[in-house]
């Protein structure tokens, strides 16, 4: 049985770990610029916005075996809030041991107690463990919708035209 509780300050530097772990499966090694003080500080400082679970390995002395990291969205058809998890990961070696699904029904179990409308999460398209996985729980994919991201030069060029646009206007005000 697995045993999911809250992540501490000292559970950073195994979640950071296990981030680049994440990175390295999803074929992206050398995306990660996350550090442990950037972790602690989104996870714990005055006001987070960040949420993580773990799961604690059963052997004493060992180390976390998964973490659920996730944070809050906003339906405004529904006009309640829902959970996205952003990353949800197991180590290999634990794998098969229901952690995984611990970690969910974790989730789901919050979003129940606060009423909240859903838990969501992406996948990649190629990652059919994972995939199967969702679907042996019931999760079932957004049909008609994709995903966009907005990041790196696009976004600091389309945000800059707004703060020209902005002192522009304050200018002219």
């Amino acid at each position: 049985m697995s045993l999911i509780r809250t992540a501490s300050p000292a559970d950073v530097p195994a979640i950071l770990g296990m981030i680049h772990d994440l990175a390295v499966y999803e074929k992206e090694p050398d995306a990660v610029v996350n550090t442990a003080e950037m972790l602690h500080s989104h996870l714990f400082g005055g006001n987070p916005q960040i949420y993580a679970h773990v799961v604690e390995s059963p052997v004493p002395g060992d180390p976390i075996v998964g973490f659920a990291l996730w944070f809050l969205n906003y339906s405004t058809w529904e006009g309640t809030l829902g959970i996205h998890l952003e990353d949800l990961y197991v180590r290999p070696e634990a794998r098969g041991g229901g952690h995984g699904k611990a970690l969910l029904r974790t989730l789901a179990r919050i979003a129940v107690e606060r009423g909240y409308a859903r838990v969501e999460w992406s996948v990649l398209d190629w990652n059919e463990p994972s995939i199967n996985f969702y679907h042996s729980l019931g999760a079932a994919p957004m049909d008609g919708w994709h995903v966009y991201r907005l990041d790196g030069g696009a976004l600091d060029a389309f945000g800059a035209a707004a703060t020209a646009q902005a002192t522009t206007a304050q200018a002219g005000a």
